[in-house]
């Protein structure tokens, strides 16, 4: 009996070219709060939730931590990312391999810790429709990477056990919540993270970009 292999996608540097848009975001939001910060350091948190990065960066520069400041941030950070959004476009071979994985029968979902408010600017880049397609929102779990909800609640909706899944993500966060989830995690470079981090967070193999893993798909599972 064959195992059928289903792929759950994290979206920012992973499917769509938007971290860098992000990080600037994130700044922005920061520089209105006068809170100082670098921006390596800002791209060091990104796919994680957005509560806990802003909890995690508040702490590193001391500053209160308060909600009411915390959804400013966050409010902050939408705004100045759907700006940004006009410039946003999938990353190489992105399409393709999702177009592949569907001509080949293989379930496939997405999953990000960003709010739907950001999201949507990602997925219609993209060109996927979410009233067809799953995907899972940072507005529809307790708790986001490096948690495993996303993954959990996507394979789910895909209606396949966890440990059939193959999670596709750039950053340590979806390494590291794919690790806890059991799912089998895949990592790429498009989203900065360098491969030894990858492999460290637990990545069984790591590309440099969804054509690079398309090219290599069989050695993920992937068959038609």
């Amino acid at each position: 009996m064959r195992i059928e292999t289903a792929f759950l996608f994290d979206l920012d540097g992973t499917l769509v070219d938007s971290v860098y848009q992000h990080v600037l975001a994130w700044k922005s939001a920061l520089d209105a709060e006068g809170i100082e910060l670098s921006v390596w350091r800002i791209h060091r948190k990104i796919g994680m939730s957005g509560g806990l990065f802003t909890n995690q960066l508040l702490r590193e520069t001391g500053c209160d931590i308060d909600p009411e400041r915390i959804d400013r941030l966050r409010r902050a950070h939408a705004e100045a990312y759907n700006r940004y959004g006009r410039d946003i476009r999938p990353l190489p071979g992105a399409r393709e391999l999702l177009a592949w994985l569907t001509d080949a029968g293989i379930a496939w979902a997405i999953a990000t810790s960003g709010r739907m408010e950001t999201a949507a600017v990602n997925l219609e880049a993209l060109g996927v429709d979410p009233g067809r397609i799953p995907v899972v929102t940072r507005d529809q779990v307790k708790y986001a990477k490096p948690d495993p909800d996303l993954f959990l609640a996507a394979a789910q909706r895909l209606d396949v056990g966890i440990d059939r899944a193959i999670v596709v993500g750039d950053s340590i966060w979806d390494m590291l919540a794919a690790t806890r989830c059991r799912a089998l995690g895949v990592g790429l470079l498009s989203g900065g993270y360098g491969p030894d981090e990858l492999r460290q967070a637990g990545a069984i193999r790591v590309y440099e970009d969804p054509a690079d893993l398309l090219n290599h798909i069989d050695e993920v599972g992937g068959r038609r």
